[in-house]
C-alpha cells in the first residue's frame, strides 16, 4: 500500500510565511512572479519546502486568498459597526493597495477554476456585509429608499474599484468630480435628506429657460400674430 505524503500543518509559521511571501510578490511583481523557485528564494527557505506545505500551486494561491479574504472581511464588519458605516466603507474602498492585490487575484481566478471559486465565495462574503450595513444604516437613520440594498452597494463597490483600477493606470479624469459626488451623497443620506446634488440637477432642469422654436414655427406665428 502507497504511503500518503506527508503533508505540513497549517498553523506552520514557515507555511504562514510562504503565504505571506507568495501575496507580497503577487502585490508587488503579480501572480505570474510566484514561483517556486522564486518564493523559496525571497523566504529564504528551500525549494522543497513549499510542496511539503501546498501539493499544488492553486493550493497556495487559494491560501493566499483566503487569509487576505478573512483580514478583510473582519475588517469591514468592524467599519460596518461604526456610526456612519457607508462613509467609512466607502473610504477603505479606496485603499490602493488592497486593491492591486485583489486585481491580480481577479486576473488569476481567470485561468485557475479553484482559486476562482475561492474569489467568488469572498466577494460574495463581501456583498452580504456590506448590503446589511447599508440596511442598519438606512434603518438608523430613518431613510426611506426606493432603491434595492443591493444595487446601492454593486454601485458604491463598482465605483470605487473603477477609480482604483484607473488610478493605478494613472488615469485621473473625472475622478475628483465622482468622489465629490459620492461623498455628498453619502452625506446626505447619512442627515436623511435627498442628495443635493441630485436636487440641484431637478431645479437647474426646472428652471431651464424653454428651448429655441424652430425658424418655421417661429415664422407661423409672426405671421399669425394680429
Amino acid at each position: 500500500m502507497a504511503k500518503t505524503r506527508r503533508r505540513g500543518t497549517e498553523h506552520s509559521a514557515t507555511r504562514a510565511l510562504l503565504i505571506e511571501t507568495a501575496e507580497h510578490l503577487m502585490r508587488e511583481e503579480g501572480y505570474a512572479a510566484v514561483t517556486a523557485r522564486q518564493l523559496a528564494s525571497k523566504a529564504g527557505l528551500k525549494s522543497q519546502l513549499l510542496h511539503y506545505y501546498f501539493e499544488t500551486m492553486d493550493d497556495l494561491f487559494v491560501a493566499v486568498i483566503r487569509r487576505r479574504g478573512e483580514k478583510n472581511l473582519e475588517r469591514l464588519v468592524k467599519l460596518a459597526g461604526t456610526e456612519n458605516p457607508l462613509q467609512t466603507i466607502w473610504q477603505a474602498s479606496q485603499d490602493g493597495e488592497t486593491a492591486s492585490l485583489w486585481m491580480e487575484f481577479l486576473a488569476l481566478a481567470n485561468h485557475r477554476k479553484a482559486v476562482r471559486e475561492e474569489v467568488r465565495r469572498y466577494i460574495e462574503q463581501m456583498r452580504i456585509v456590506q448590503m446589511a450595513a447599508l440596511v442598519r444604516h438606512f434603518e438608523l437613520h430613518g431613510v426611506t429608499s426606493r432603491v434595492p440594498a443591493i444595487v446601492s452597494t454593486i454601485f458604491i463597490t463598482g465605483v470605487s474599484s473603477l477609480l482604483v483600477r484607473e488610478s493605478a493606470l494613472g488615469v485621473l479624469i473625472g475622478h475628483q468630480e465622482v468622489r465629490e459626488f459620492v461623498d455628498e451623497c453619502l452625506r446626505s443620506l447619512t442627515e436623511g435628506r435627498i442628495p443635493t446634488v441630485l436636487s440641484l440637477g431637478a431645479e437647474s432642469a426646472s428652471s431651464a429657460p424653454p428651448a429655441a422654436k424652430p425658424k418655421q414655427e417661429a415664422k407661423a406665428e409672426k405671421h399669425n400674430a394680429p
